[in-house]
């Protein structure tokens, strides 16, 4: 089991290598009347293109107010989330019950959400043995969800249990204190409650008046805000379907969006339509990986998947295959945490 400084990563190559200034403040909201970034501090930093990526922020719903997280983790923001989820699986009985609410979409990550559920499985089968896992799905399906079904019932038989918004899944109420799940068929008692909440772009976003609903439009070719220009919006946040809620994604995005801001401000047309890229790898146990992957096509206010690209792992593969690919998932987060931090 990793720690948490391995996911922890730092901008000092950033700084030295490319000689990117990195400001550590909380902005306030970005402006674009006046083209400049306001941060928490009243320090205001001008620009002629912005590019943000303002995240997620959730919706407290059916009981689940601000503050319940302090009780039944979301852990789907890493840091102290993380840490207090893990200290609640270390000290939860052999034989208890693991509870995880799993959003309904559009939510980060598709396949994270069961990913989790792979590896606290993986915990707990070496550990609690005794101990039992319940999915309640605020959706009627999910992703790789053939691939994840199959390797559960490989690696873990019985352990987890899925229930679907349409079969005894939907919840109704939740007590996050006494960590109790009310579904529209019958109360869930958890030991540990992980309580993923319904998302919304982050609270900038919403402050910088780039929200329409609950996500950020954008022109599909450059990432530009439809509402605010000169602003480009990337990742989570951004109305970038068909492609997912990823990091993957994200990074893709982000070199789009730098490519074509380089030569907007060199007044040059934006490259017309761009490619961009997913490719996302779920480890179900150490040994045990699965991926799919798409490249996708810009076209005017809309993202579509090029036909025949990518794929998705095969169903029936052998002990070998999925073991090389948890060693490719290995090597995907090497290569994306280098590319970014190094």
């Amino acid at each position: 089991m990793n720690d948490i400084d391995f996911i922890r990563h730092d901008y000092k190559t950033l700084q030295s290598k490319h000689k990117v200034q990195v400001i550590h403040a909380k902005v306030k909201r970005v402006d674009g009347a006046t083209s400049s970034v306001i941060l928490e501090n009243g320090d205001v930093i001008p620009f002629h293109r912005a590019v943000v990526s303002p995240g997620i922020d959730f919706k407290y719903e059916k009981g689940y107010i601000e503050g319940s997280e302090e009780h039944s983790p979301h852990a789907y923001k890493a840091g102290d989330q993380t840490l207090l989820l893990r200290k609640q699986l270390e000290e939860m009985k052999d034989g208890g019950t693991y509870v995880m609410v799993a959003p309904p979409n559009p939510f980060r990550c598709p396949p994270g959400p069961y990913e989790r559920i792979s590896l606290v499985a993986h915990y707990l089968k070496t550990n609690k043995p005794k101990s039992k896992i319940v999915i309640l799905d605020q959706k009627k399906k999910f992703s790789k969800q053939g691939l994840f079904q199959e390797g559960w019932e490989d690696l873990y038989g019985d352990m987890i249990e899925w229930r679907s918004v349409e079969f005894g899944g939907k919840v109704v109420k939740v007590d996050p204190i006494k960590r109790i799940i009310t579904t529209d068929e019958n109360e869930v008692k958890a030991d540990v409650l992980n309580y993923i909440p319904s998302q919304k772009a982050g609270k900038l976003a919403f402050d910088s008046g780039l929200t329409k609903g609950d996500w950020c439009p954008i022109n599909t070719r450059t990432f530009e805000s439809r509402l605010v220009k000169n602003v480009h919006v990337i990742g989570d946040a951004s109305i970038a379907t068909k492609m997912p809620k990823s990091g993957f994604s994200a990074n893709s995005q982000a070199k789009i969006a730098a490519l074509q801001i380089s030569r907007l401000l060199k007044k040059m047309p934006a490259i017309n339509p761009p490619k961009l890229a997913n490719t996302c790898y779920s480890l179900l146990s150490p040994t045990y990986g699965i991926s799919v992957s798409a490249v996708y096509e810009a076209l005017e206010n809309k993202i579509v998947k090029v036909e025949g690209s990518g794929g998705l792992s095969p169903m029936g593969a052998n002990k070998e295959y999925r073991m090389l690919e948890a060693e490719y998932a290995e090597g995907w987060y090497k290569n994306q945490t280098s590319d970014i931090f190094r």
